[in-house]
């Protein structure tokens, strides 16, 4: 396609023209498609990417400015969306394997006939940094001070790590209550 005829899709499809949109993401889509699946290495991800990507063009093309060529503007957002699943799946990546070893170590406090108690349970849901510093806190009653010697940080993270965790245990359990 050249670049006049892509110019003039364009500006009717900025204009409300469905089948000039139509046009532009028939003809981009491809090139998209492949660019993610470069990046991703998973074609069935690519697929994915590659349609929210024209989704995403089809909502906001009037914000398409014509500074960069259009197919750039198609890269930014496909890699926009690529490193925002990659996050998304990393966060629950990691939140399956925190779940799982809290199954797992209740699974063993429960066998060995240990008390497991429902804070334990909310405990399991903090990011490690908030639960270390809670733990030191007010399960061993180190101070702020010594609290940042053992974790090598400032004694006033500490304390904010305290504090944003038990804000989050607050929440959750008044969740639970409800």
């Amino acid at each position: 396609m050249s670049q006049e005829r892509e110019r003039a899709l364009i500006q009717q499809a900025q204009r409300g023209d469905s089948a000039a949109l139509a046009s532009l993401i028939h003809e981009h889509y491809s090139f998209v498609f492949k660019y993610l699946v470069k990046i991703s290495m998973d074609p069935k991800m690519a697929e994915d990417l590659a349609q929210d990507t024209m989704i995403r063009c089809m909502e906001n093309i009037e914000r398409y400015d014509g500074s960069s060529s259009f197919s750039s503007w198609l890269i930014t957002i496909a890699t926009r969306l690529f490193i925002d699943k990659t996050r998304r799946k990393k966060r629950e990546n990691s939140w399956m394997k925190q779940e799982e070893g809290a199954r797992r170590l209740r699974w063993n406090y429960e066998n060995q006939q240990e008390d497991w108690t429902d804070l334990l349970d909310l405990m399991s849901r903090l990011p490690a940094d908030q639960r270390i510093a809670i733990l030191l806190k007010h399960y061993y009653g180190y101070t702020y001070d010594e609290i940042g010697t053992l974790l090598g940080i400032p004694a006033g993270t500490a304390k904010s790590r305290v504090s944003t965790g038990l804000t989050e245990l607050r929440k959750e359990a008044g969740r639970h209550e409800k």
